[in-house]
């Protein structure tokens, strides 16, 4: 038996591990298609490693703290578009200064000396994080129903004359 929702209701929260997966999934196959169009094998290979792996990491991180903070903790005018774009802009500071710890000290291992991808990293990092901040914002907030707010008038009916 199916549930429907009753008219006007806020679409249901979705479920983590798809946005999890469209995360990785969408910027990996985008990237991978682009390294492999024009002949760029670094691409290719960072699409489904750091590309696609610093989605999957912030989409799980933010919705999982977005799935479990409270309804009442945020204002309930703040516009989605705000909210998204703040998001993103947090995102993308914290993949550049991931991205630019990890390519200073990841050379610095005698493995990855010569890799070609820890100078890639201050870009795919912040790049990534930028967008799955964003679209894990803009869908769990879309489909999180929004803080009840106290009636004007009160329901209970009152009879008249009687005082309590």
């Amino acid at each position: 038996m199916t549930k429907r929702k009753p008219p006007g209701a806020p679409p249901p929260f979705p479920a983590l591990w798809r946005e999890v997966l469209a995360a990785y999934a969408m910027p990996a196959v985008t990237a991978g298609a682009g390294g492999a169009v024009t002949g760029q094998p670094a691409l290719t290979a960072a699409a489904f490693t750091t590309i696609g792996g610093t989605s999957a990491l912030v989409a799980a991180a933010l919705g999982a703290g977005l799935r479990r903070a409270p309804l009442r903790t945020r204002p309930a005018r703040t516009p989605r578009a705000l909210v998204a774009a703040f998001a993103g802009l947090a995102g993308a500071a914290l993949g550049l200064a991931a991205g630019l710890a990890a390519a200073h000290w990841l050379p610095q291992v005698p493995g990855l000396a010569d890799s070609p991808w820890p100078p890639r990293l201050p870009v795919d990092l912040p790049v990534s994080a930028a967008i799955a901040a964003t679209l894990t914002t803009w869908r769990l907030r879309g489909g999180r129903p929004a803080g009840t707010r106290a009636p004007l008038i009160d329901p209970t009916p009152q009879t008249e004359g009687r005082t309590s």
